[in-house]
């Protein structure tokens, strides 16, 4: 479960250039839960994400991750819980290692580690199991240097180290915005299997009003560092992307185009 409580979070506080990025945000996250956040351009959405994984400390309010207050704890404290995937393929992974070395050190996350072979026969036949899920042929280029990877394939690299150990909050951080449409689609597939599979918490932000839609039972529609819109499991079946920017064009002095939320 997460819950974000009142939080409110300032960029260049006590001067000219002060900026609220959260507004005293309150959300919840039930167990598994996903949950889809849209909104324009400076509306709070990745400050929201970077506030939870513990990269941004906050001005005030409280986030509890099972019920465990971790406002103080910093990101690589909170590691232990949360699992990221950004928009940036490379920021995933680890280039210059390969993908069994890369799969080593995700799979071992938050285990207890001694001294022994980082990757053994066992551990090989586990990963191209777990690769082959990706659809990419992963599975048969085992040493082969990340780096040397498309970014499709490194993206969909980054979700299943970020997954496959089942992280108590997994953030997706409009992570499919940097692929061409037809590793787009693919990641976001193999997204909603990812979390389905491993009955994850997600919270994911997108730009993509289908994506948005389609994946998850919750949405939320951030503005000016609030939640201004919430659409539940039931109304999330039947909405549209016109229902919702019509929603939006109701909130006073928005400005939002079809163009801002589907790019």
């Amino acid at each position: 479960m997460l819950k974000l409580d009142n939080v409110t979070k300032r960029f260049f506080p006590g001067t000219v250039n002060e900026r609220v990025a959260l507004d005293g945000l309150s959300l919840t996250l039930n167990e598994g839960d996903f949950v889809t956040v849209i909104g324009s351009n400076g509306a709070g959405k990745s400050t929201m994400l970077n506030v939870i994984s513990g990269r941004y400390p906050v001005d005030g309010g409280k986030v509890l991750i099972n019920d465990r207050d971790v406002t103080k704890l910093g990101e690589h404290k909170r590691a232990t819980w949360v699992a990221r995937v950004f928009q940036d393929p490379m920021a995933g992974t680890a280039p210059h290692l390969t993908i069994e070395e890369n799969l080593a050190i995700a799979f071992e996350r938050g285990r207890a580690r001694g001294l022994g072979m980082a990757v053994t026969a066992a551990k090989r036949a586990e990963y191209r199991v777990a690769l082959a899920t990706l659809e990419l042929g992963l599975e048969d280029r085992l040493q082969m240097r990340v780096g040397m990877l498309s970014g499709g394939q490194r993206q969909a690299l980054s979700l299943l180290m970020a997954t496959y150990v089942h992280p108590d909050i997994l953030l997706l951080d409009e992570h499919t915005a940097a692929l061409d449409p037809s590793r787009a689609e693919l990641i976001t597939r193999l997204t909603g299997e990812a979390v389905e599979r491993n009955n994850l918490t997600a919270l994911m932000v997108t730009h993509n009003m289908d994506q948005a839609i389609t994946l998850g039972n919750r949405l939320i529609m951030m503005h000016e560092g609030r939640v201004v819109l919430e659409v539940d499991e039931d109304a999330k079946r039947s909405i549209t992307a016109d229902a919702l920017l019509a929603e939006f064009s109701k909130i006073k002095g928005a400005t939002l185009s079809d163009r801002t939320l589907l790019d």
